[in-house]
């Protein structure tokens, strides 16, 4: 046996490995089951940063959304972009786009097309979001918004003049944000935006990066960096975490509209969303006796209603790194075993 494994063509590794990353798209994509996730720290900071920015001030928040990454990283981040997005769009967050990398624009307009266009149909361009493009200069264009965003973005992605958007109206530097909000592939990204933004200004800072950058960047938090999304995997916990919320915060404004009081509300739609194939059973109960019948057929409708496939795209990517992952780990393991099997034979002889 160990004479068959040490000779073992190579060509069966990769045919195992291409199963381990096959079999797991193919079962996804026809059953639409995603593997549980099991958010870190790290991302449910990142979550209650976005979730809490402007309650200090009592109103919207002002969110900067750098998207500074390029189609090569996309795998990774998009997801974290498209649930940023839609954190943002569902609290009613003002969202200012801009990009320090060239292909940038192209990334925040995705993101825009699958969550806001097809979505939230409702918000309107120059008053809930407005897109300011790609500037070149790298951290030095952080350095002058600093002092002066107008300097550096005179106009947004279509020419407008700032002075003619809405919400740009009291926005002079980056001391008028709430917080940034940034997702990074290398450089100009995270650590710039530490050290020329948040650190220096003192401005709430989350970001989503990759796996080699991550690393770089967790002596920061959470400090200077209150919220952290490593590689997919980062992705995927802030997915389910937006996802559950997102679905709650429906419950809670139907349950509200149903003269359920906001406390009430909010602490009734959280048990409700972690059991959804309860809700049609609890709104025959007494406790739902106050909800009308479109209020209870919205209810079962938002328990049994599929995510969209936008909002999924980080835990379904989990599913074949999780299999390829396992793979490696036993082949690791069964190369040691005949290593050390091959070097006990030679001893003894």
């Amino acid at each position: 046996m160990m004479n068959f494994l040490n000779t073992l063509d190579r060509r069966w590794i990769f045919l195992a490995m291409a199963l381990c990353v096959g079999v797991p798209i193919l079962v996804i994509g026809l059953t639409g089951y995603t593997f549980p996730e099991t958010p870190t720290p790290l991302a449910e900071a990142f979550f209650n940063e976005v979730d809490t920015a402007g309650e200090a001030k009592g109103r919207r928040a002002n969110i900067l959304v750098a998207l500074d990454f390029d189609p090569a990283s996309a795998g990774e981040l998009n997801p974290m972009a498209v649930s940023l997005v839609h954190q943002c769009a569902q609290k009613g967050h003002r969202m200012y786009f801009i990009s320090l990398w060239p292909v940038g624009p192209q990334m925040i307009m995705e993101s825009v097309d699958k969550v806001i266009k097809r979505h939230y149909p409702e918000m309107v361009y120059g008053e809930d979001y407005v897109n300011l493009g790609f500037k070149a200069g790298n951290e030095q264009v952080i350095k002058v918004m600093g002092i002066d965003l107008t300097t550096e973005f005179r106009t947004d992605v279509e020419g407008t003049t700032l002075s003619k958007i809405p919400m740009m109206q009291g926005i002079t530097n980056l001391e008028d944000f709430d917080l940034i909000a940034e997702i990074s592939a290398g450089y100009p990204g995270s650590k710039e935006w530490v050290l020329y933004a948040a650190t220096q200004y003192n401005i709430p800072f989350v970001s989503g990066m990759t796996g080699v950058q991550a690393p770089q960047l967790y002596p920061y938090f959470p400090n200077q960096l209150q919220g952290l999304l490593g590689a997919i995997k980062g992705a995927a916990e802030y997915e389910f975490l937006v996802n559950n919320w997102v679905r709650e915060d429906a419950m809670a404004k139907v349950l509200e509209a149903g003269g359920f009081p906001e406390s009430k509300a909010m602490e009734t739609a959280a048990a409700l969303a972690s059991k959804p194939q309860q809700v049609s059973t609890w709104t025959v109960t007494a406790e739902a006796s106050t909800l009308g019948p479109e209020a209870k057929t919205k209810l079962i409708e938002l328990a049994t209603a599929p995510i969209p496939g936008e909002y999924l795209e980080g835990q379904r990517r989990m599913g074949p790194q999780l299999f390829a992952h396992l793979l490696m780990v036993f082949l690791i393991i069964l190369g040691n075993v005949i290593f050390f099997a091959q070097r006990r034979r030679g001893g003894g002889a």
